[in-house]
């Protein structure tokens, strides 16, 4: 079975990568990303005159929950809005942390565990939408002999150091009483942590979906201990874009916002159609695509609100960010723990009718 990389998997990336970038964004900020071909390219109408929602560029890489994002692309939702997107495909989201923080990209699609550290190290920005949270396409893979997290002390796990498997097996450990010292952390990427488990090389690998499935369905002595469904809240992903930007320009927010949603709600109403954009965006087939939105939930406007704007409910994004900030820090990967409570920004979704 071939476990080759897959980029539509490659949003996660080790956190380690992100210092070096961002302290480098004034001798590289010009990275490589390639260009989405997109009907609202800068050259279009709304661009060229000024009328509309302006223009904005979103940095992101190939990844199913930009799923919306390329429906309101295709169907022209940002368009009908007056807005002008450009969007940029990068390898990973830290080889753009460069471009966004010189300026050169307006918005970025990072996971929690990057927006936490680019708020540590002072970038300053604002998280306008959430793109996805994941509800099972992260997990823990374990031999059947090992009965539960607790039984992890003194196994070797395959895991990407640094990257936010990392800190999620750290999360777990820590619910069993556990930390790094009782286990030893084997540096593997997801994709070779499910090879390695799949052919008996290590008892316990995170990695997700696909790997993941594919390394269940050929090892039968194995199973998921524990996925990212009995932790909903600790991998995100987020559209964000830099504070100066959202200042200035209100109403891009407003419109890359709404269409993205429209994308959500089309993806709701006309499945097969958003299912056969998405898939060939990231080159899948639409059955694929379907399957591994599965391990996702890709928030409405009801959701989007209550996680950035209700400090009551159970979905607030603040509370599991500013832990993973504290997290963080008594791991070592960030210095200071930064002020999130300025960071999400709920206007533009509770704006929507």
């Amino acid at each position: 079975m071939n476990f080759s990389k897959s980029p539509r998997w490659t949003r996660r990336q080790a956190l380690w990568m992100m210092t070096g970038a961002i302290a480098g964004a004034s001798v590289h900020a010009c990275a490589k990303p390639s260009e989405a071909p997109s009907a609202q390219s800068s050259s279009s109408p709304a661009a060229s005159t000024g009328a509309g929602a302006g223009t904005a560029s979103m940095g992101i890489t190939t990844w199913i929950g930009n799923t919306p994002l390329y429906i309101a692309q295709e169907k022209g939702f940002f368009k009908d809005l007056g807005l002008a997107l450009t969007i940029k495909v990068f390898d990973t989201v830290a080889q753009a942390f460069p471009a966004f923080t010189s300026g050169q990209l307006d918005g970025l699609a990072p996971v929690t565990s990057e927006a936490v550290t680019l708020a540590s190290k002072g970038v300053d920005f604002k998280v306008v939408t959430v793109e996805d949270t994941s509800v099972g396409a992260d997990v823990i893979l374990a031999r059947n002999s090992i009965k539960s997290i607790k039984d992890f002390k003194g196994k070797k796990i395959a895991v990407e150091l640094g990257g936010i498997g990392h800190f999620f097996v750290l999360q777990i450990l820590a619910e069993a009483g556990l930390t790094a010292k009782d286990v030893t952390l084997v540096n593997t990427p997801p994709d070779a942590a499910a090879a390695a488990f799949q052919t008996g090389k290590v008892e316990i690998a995170y990695s997700y979906s696909p790997f993941s499935n594919q390394a269940i369905a050929a090892q039968k002595d194995g199973r998921v201990i524990y996925s990212s469904k009995q932790m909903p809240t600790a991998i995100a992903d987020l559209y964000i874009f830099s504070t100066k930007f959202v200042q200035a320009n209100p109403k891009t927010i407003a419109a890359f916002v709404e269409g993205n949603l429209k994308g959500v709600e089309f993806l709701k109403t006309n499945r097969k159609e958003g299912l056969e954009i998405g898939a060939a965006k990231l080159k899948i087939k639409p059955e694929e695509l379907d399957q591994q939105l599965k391990g996702i939930r890709i928030p409405d406007k009801a959701t989007n609100v209550a996680m950035l704007g209700d400090a009551n409910s159970d979905q607030y994004l603040l509370k599991p960010m500013t832990k993973l900030a504290s997290f963080l820090k008594d791991q070592g990967q960030i210095q200071t723990v930064p002020d999130l409570t300025k960071v999400l920004e709920p206007q533009y979704v509770t704006a929507m009718k």
